[in-house]
C-alpha cells in the first residue's frame, strides 16, 4: 500500500499515520526526518542538502527528490510506504510522479484530511509540550492533570515558539497557496480522497479504512 497523507499543519496527519504504520506495517516517510537522517548518515544527497542548509538556503527540489529516491529504495518500503509532508507544490508533485514512474512504483491513494482553519488554529495554539520529556498535551482536548505540569515527569509544560496564532495563520496561508493545485493534480489521476478531519480520531480512522478498501 503506497499512500500519501495530505492536509494542513494540525489536521491530524501524524495521528492517522501511526495507525496506518501499525495496520499495514509500512514506514512513514517525512521529508524532514529523512533529510536529517541523510545528513547524519553522510549520504551523497545528504551532504549536498547540508551545503544549502549551512548557507541558510532552501534545499532545492532536485536534492529532496534524490533523498526520497534513496529512501524508497530501502528494503522496508517494499510492502509500501506513507508519504507525509511532500509534495508541497505542483512542481514537486510532478517531479515525484516522474521519479515513481522511473522506479516502477505506483501511488495507491492520496488521503486528505479536511479541517477548517479556525479549528486548526485552536488545535495548535492550545498545544502544550513538556520541556523535559516532550510529551504533548492540549488545554482543551488533552489537558494535563495539573495545570502546566507534565503528567509523566512533572516538568513544566511550555508553548512551542511556532505554536502562536500569527505563525499558525501564516503557515496555513502558505499551505493553501502552495498545495491547492495538488488537489486537481491528484484528482485527475483518480487518487484523491478527502475525509472529514473534524470527526473524532477513531471515526476518521474508520473512514480511512473504508476509503482504502
Amino acid at each position: 500500500m503506497n499512500l500519501m497523507l495530505f492536509g494542513a499543519p494540525g489536521a491530524g496527519k501524524g495521528t492517522q499515520a501511526k495507525f496506518l504504520i501499525e495496520k499495514y506495517n509500512i514506514p512513514q516517510i517525512s521529508t524532514g526526518d529523512i533529510l536529517r537522517a541523510a545528513i547524519v548518515d553522510k549520504t551523497a544527497m545528504g551532504m549536498e542538502a547540508k551545503k544549502f542548509m549551512d548557507a541558510g538556503q532552501l534545499v532545492p527540489d532536485s536534492t529532496i527528490i534524490g533523498i526520497i529516491k534513496d529512501r524508497l529504495a530501502e528494503s522496508d518500503c517494499r510492502n509500501g510506504f506513507i508519504l507525509d509532508g511532500f509534495p508541497r507544490t505542483l512542481a514537486q508533485a510532478e517531479a515525484l510522479n516522474e521519479l515513481m514512474e522511473n522506479m516502477k512504483i505506483k501511488l495507491d491513494k492520496v488521503i486528505s484530511l479536511n479541517v477548517p482553519d479556525e479549528l486548526i488554529v485552536g488545535r495548535i495554539t492550545g498545544r502544550r509540550v513538556c520541556s523535559k520529556c516532550g510529551a504533548s498535551f492540549h488545554v482543551e482536548f488533552n489537558p494535563s492533570k495539573k495545570e502546566n505540569v507534565c503528567d509523566y515527569c512533572e516538568a513544566e509544560l511550555i508553548i512551542r515558539k511556532d505554536d502562536n496564532e500569527q505563525t499558525v495563520k501564516s503557515r496555513l496561508e502558505a499551505y493553501h497557496t502552495q498545495t491547492s493545485p495538488l488537489i486537481n493534480f491528484y484528482t485527475k489521476m483518480n487518487l484523491f480522497i478527502e475525509l472529514d478531519g473534524t470527526k473524532e480520531v477513531n471515526e476518521v480512522t474508520k473512514d480511512m479504512i473504508k476509503a482504502l478498501l
